[in-house]
């Protein structure tokens, strides 16, 4: 019997295996209003169609300034939660469970949008903006727009809700020792670079119980002084099964311009793996994982729960397909 195509149970959510179409922006939004269209219907049905356990919709802003682009999916209206749930309810009739990933670009939000991040820091890239330090007052916004994403989102009927708190968007800038300088309580010491995420957690909590998962990056290719240890993202880890967490997607990169001097297949789960010993939750791992057989001896290995797959898709559209027949017939 095979891992991958084997059941697997997340809190409350059943899936059929342990494949995720992991959240990846399509950038196919039309119109500058963050509603979804047929290319969105096309592009998840597809995955619906191949047999993913679990689809995550790509990283949607919770409010108009969290977007990177003006082609992001938003979750702000009515009238992008009324598409929302026409969508969750044609992936559910092709057999699939769906979830959400919500977000706030941060100091990722291109020229034609306001950047913010927690304190003055300097631009992403020479491609962005110098964001503006965020006022409490513009925290307690944004946290106000997550919940109310996740309401939309619970209403939609998803499954599952994911925080993006991962490749260098607000809530990643929030943990970061570099980029949060704030002298409150939204800065400091690990504790206080957490308060902002926890506070929203617990907020989603007060009104879903459905699973809820975060993304994080164990890694940001910076120099030691200059990014979390992995013994704090373990800490991370441990507080946010504390405070409610279902599952840790885990990931690496994206706080900076910088990248990793050597990608192979698998290359980001020895994080997985190290993340998988400080917490009791199931991890999800990402990170070139192409072949099947791979994925297969990480799951067999206990180095990881759930095979988080994106670009796999792009070139080979019968993955799944395939990948069974490969390991039913090894």
């Amino acid at each position: 019997m095979s891992m991958l195509f084997s059941a697997a149970k997340v809190a409350s959510l059943d899936l059929k295996n342990r494949i995720v179409m992991s959240p990846m922006r399509t950038y196919s939004v039309q119109k500058g209003d963050g509603v979804l269209n047929p290319l969105h219907f096309a592009h998840y049905g597809a995955r619906a169609v191949e047999q993913v356990g679990l689809v995550i919709l790509e990283m949607t802003a919770v409010e108009p300034g969290g977007r990177t682009t003006e082609h992001d999916l938003g979750l702000w209206n009515d009238e992008q939660a009324k598409e929302l749930k026409r969508l969750v309810d044609f992936l559910h009739s092709l057999g699939t469970k769906v979830g959400i990933e919500l977000g706030h670009a941060g100091r990722k939000a291109k020229a034609e949008l306001v950047p913010v991040a927690p304190s003055l820091v300097e631009a992403y890239s020479d491609e962005y903006n110098e964001p503006s330090a965020l006022s409490k007052s513009e925290i307690k916004h944004i946290q106000s727009a997550f919940v109310m994403a996740a309401k939309r989102a619970k209403k939609a009927g998803v499954d599952l809700i994911e925080l993006q708190g991962a490749e260098g968007f607000l809530i990643d800038e929030f943990f970061s020792p570099l980029l949060n300088r704030r002298d409150d309580e939204y800065g400091g010491e690990l504790a206080g670079r957490y308060r902002f995420v926890q506070e929203i957690i617990t907020q989603i909590r007060d009104f879903y119980a459905g699973p809820l998962w975060v993304r994080l990056s164990l890694d940001d290719y910076a120099k030691e002084d200059e990014q979390n240890k992995l013994t704090e993202w373990q800490t991370i880890g441990r507080w946010l099964e504390r405070d409610g967490i279902d599952c840790l997607s885990i990931t690496t990169g994206g706080l900076f311009d910088k990248k990793p001097d050597h990608i192979y297949e698998g290359w980001q789960v020895p994080y997985a793996t190290a993340m998988k010993k400080a917490v009791a939750l199931p991890i999800a791992v990402t990170g070139m994982l192409l072949d099947s057989k791979l994925c297969e001896y990480i799951l067999e290995t206990k180095q990881a729960d759930l095979i988080l797959e994106a670009h796999v898709f792009d070139t080979n559209a019968r993955w799944v397909v395939e990948a069974k027949k490969e390991l039913y017939e090894k």
